[in-house]
């Protein structure tokens, strides 16, 4: 029996713990750095397969290292512990609202299948290098005034997850990443691998204005909520300036715009992102978001405290890599399915991190019905969305370290990461971060706006 096939093999004979954790992280969701029941479970699970846990500790996730014995490359394959909130989701928390729409039950039960295989006899024969199996919170960018709380408390520095575990060191000395995460594709198709996606920075965005009585002397008052949708029509009569290959994108909503409708607005506050397809033009189009808002502030009186911080990189799947996970995959489901379909994806995700410092690869597996982060997605077949991606991943963890790790070392060889280093990248992602007031109003009555870094 070849070895892709052994390894099919043993991930299957864990089918039944693989189905029991999706449908457990499905009926427990937790939204980013919340998730201490489902890290709790999942690392429950890995101990008692015989694995060694680091925990990141005042975080959720964790990983685990699986030594070959031999000398050479370490790879990580990565499962996503958070959920998001859809309120009018039949499955949503009834107090939370949250609920795993976009499938990362699914990634948590492929990374309990990948563990399980690999602890099976023989799983490493061959192999060379190591292993790190890695369970990252917080995905899912969202909740911003939740994470800026625990940023200004030090607890974290960054909003993604996989971003703070790379500033926490849990990335070192790993040569190459990969995930799956579950999707809902053509059928007969079982992979879809993507050129990548956009990146994005995060914006917590808040008008101050002056609260007056609405009715009896609102000239005494600047209205804040007045100054946010000023601000959000003015960034949305730029949108014609936005080039269209960079796939430039802006989405606010307004999480507050007052305390009671006799008073006028005193404070207003927008959570955004600017997303796009690279980092620069992110970065500069973030500033002509930024004078929108600054201008509309000023227009009538008010100021803005724009509080900026890096969200995700963008994403760029390593074609070789991608090769090597399509050929796993067609081991494992057939010649005819996968769809490497070449796409730009307009979302977000900070697997792009990853891909900034080393080659990775997030592509999509089946098995999800419904809109991604809508009210009607579930994982409706957990073997293509969850048995099968696992038993890609430790075919793909195979094919790249047997052969002492030609294959591994072919890839890392030949990546073109946007970045030589962690710290090089570190220090890109932190010329983002900005918190300040965006209006002055001098004593000689003039005005001046100060919206960048």
């Amino acid at each position: 029996m070849k070895k892709a096939e052994q390894l099919m093999e043993m991930t299957a004979r864990h089918e039944a713990l693989i189905y029991e954790t999706a449908d457990y992280i499905w009926k427990h969701p937790e939204t980013g750095y919340r998730e201490w029941n489902t890290s709790a479970y999942l690392a429950g699970q890995f101990e008692k397969l015989g694995y060694t846990l680091v925990k990141a500790g005042d975080i959720p996730g964790f990983y685990a290292d699986l030594d070959t014995g031999k000398p050479g490359p370490k790879i990580a394959i990565l499962g996503e512990l958070d959920s998001l909130i859809v309120k009018n989701h039949p499955d949503a928390d009834a107090e939370t609202c949250a609920v795993h729409a976009c499938g990362h039950n699914a990634q948590c039960a492929t990374l309990i299948g990948v563990a399980a295989a690999l602890k099976e006899p023989g799983a490493l024969e061959g192999m060379c290098g190591s292993i790190r199996l890695i369970a990252v919170p917080a995905e899912e960018l969202i909740e911003l005034g939740f994470r800026e709380a625990l940023r200004k408390k030090g607890i974290i520095k960054y909003f993604g997850g996989k971003v703070e575990f790379i500033s926490r060191g849990y990335f070192d000395g790993v040569d190459i990443s990969m995930m799956i995460h579950s999707g809902n594709l053509e059928e007969g198709k079982s992979l879809c691998i993507s050129r990548g996606c956009n990146g994005c920075i995060t914006k917590n965005i808040t008008f101050k204005g002056v609260s007056a009585h609405a009715g009896g002397s609102p000239e005494c008052g600047k209205n804040a909520l007045y100054a946010a949708t000023c601000g959000l029509n003015a960034v949305n009569a730029l949108r014609e300036t936005f080039v269209d290959d960079q796939h430039i994108r802006f989405h606010p909503i307004i999480t507050q715009a007052g305390l009671a409708v006799n008073a006028i607005p005193e404070v207003a506050k927008v959570e955004s992102y600017v997303r796009g397809a690279s980092f620069d033009a992110m970065y500069q189009y973030n500033k002509k978001v930024n004078r929108a808002l600054a201008a509309s502030a000023a227009s009538i009186g008010c100021n803005v405290e724009l509080d900026d911080h890096p969200g995700y990189f963008p994403l760029n799947n390593d074609p070789n890599l991608s090769d090597v996970v399509a050929d796993a995959m067609r081991l494992v489901a057939g010649p005819d399915s996968v769809d490497m379909d070449g796409a730009w994806g307009t979302g977000s995700t900070d697997m792009g991190d990853v891909s900034a410092i080393m080659p990775a690869v997030h592509p999509h597996a089946s098995g999800a019905v419904g809109t991604g982060h809508g009210k009607d997605y579930y994982i409706e077949n957990k073997k293509l969305a969850c048995l099968r991606p696992a038993q890609c991943l430790a075919v793909a963890a195979d094919m790249l370290l047997t052969d002492g790790g030609a294959l591994a070392r072919k890839v890392i060889a030949e990546a073109k990461p946007c970045f030589k280093s962690k710290e090089e990248y570190l220090a890109a992602i932190d010329k983002v971060a900005m918190d300040k007031d965006a209006v002055r109003y001098n004593q000689d009555g003039t005005v001046t706006l100060d919206f960048s870094k």
